[in-house]
């Protein structure tokens, strides 16, 4: 069995894949180089750390005993909001190259408010 601690440390080393390697594609796509070996890595590499992050956060969750969607605090729902659009946001970088300064620096904020969620927990 797992511990809490266990699964926010994991929970935590996906979040650093996550933002790495949207970094990692942010930079591909500001630099035209969208077909190299490097943006097929970080590719992979959200895919699987988004994974893990779910996994490990659902993991905490269950330790805290709220599996229940229905009893869910809002701090969950802002961090599976926040969990959605870094999933989806490899399609905007992918698409639209002319935002990647402007995701350079909003998607840390990104992060900061789910950093403030789980910290804070409101309602």
């Amino acid at each position: 069995m797992i511990s809490f601690n266990a699964y926010k440390v994991i929970h935590i080393l996906g979040v650093l894949f996550v933002f790495a390697s949207l970094g990692a594609l942010i930079l591909a796509s500001r630099d035209g180089a969208w077909g190299g070996r490097g943006r097929k890595l970080a590719g992979m590499t959200h895919g699987i750390a988004l994974l893990v992050v779910l996994i490990a956060g659902f993991g905490a969750m269950a330790r805290l005993g709220m599996p229940n969607p229905a009893h869910w605090p809002l701090w969950v729902w802002i961090k599976a909001l926040i969990w959605l659009i870094l999933g989806g946001i490899i399609v905007l970088i992918r698409r639209a190259p002319q935002l990647s300064t402007l995701l350079w620096w909003l998607l840390p904020l990104l992060g900061a408010v789910a950093a403030w969620a789980a910290i804070y927990k409101p309602a």
